[in-house]
């Protein structure tokens, strides 16, 4: 078997690199030295949350800077316990965020709520018993579509 392709960054686009670092900081996600004085590489365990000046992304794209206002795109955090999905809302609160959706018990059979940072970027926390998680908190969910 071949192991899948892994996604190993992400960049979010910010109006103000030192404010959206200060905010995931107080999250919990940790500067690396990688950083420089225009861009931030944070890691989260998983992958590497990377924070650029918009315009700056822009530019690199090649795009123009235009607002989107809902984007389709959510960034998640699964949890193994439901109170670890409240207790990081309320510190996602705590640090600056929007609450978007409070944590509650959801349709699917799981627990999740979300939260916008400074800059609008949409996050969704969550407790999904169906998904497991392995030793080190990434979901470690089976290969192969069911029909």
């Amino acid at each position: 078997m071949t192991e899948p392709r892994a996604v190993s960054l992400v960049t979010l686009g910010v109006q103000d690199l030192e404010r959206s670092l200060a905010f995931y900081e107080a999250l919990g996600f940790l500067n690396t030295s990688e950083s420089r004085d225009t861009v931030k590489f944070l890691k989260t365990g998983n992958l590497v949350l990377s924070l650029f000046p918009r315009k700056e992304l822009a530019r690199d794209a090649d795009v123009s800077d235009a607002p989107t206002g809902f984007s389709a795109v959510t960034l998640g955090m699964n949890f193994p316990e439901v109170a670890q999905v409240d207790a990081f809302h309320a510190r996602a609160i705590a640090a600056g965020a929007r609450e978007l959706k409070h944590p509650q018990s959801v349709f699917w059979g799981g627990h999740s709520g979300y939260f916008a940072d400074p800059d609008g970027h949409i996050w969704e926390l969550a407790h999904n018993p169906f998904f497991p998680m392995d030793e080190h908190g990434r979901l470690d969910l089976p290969t192969g579509a069911q029909t």
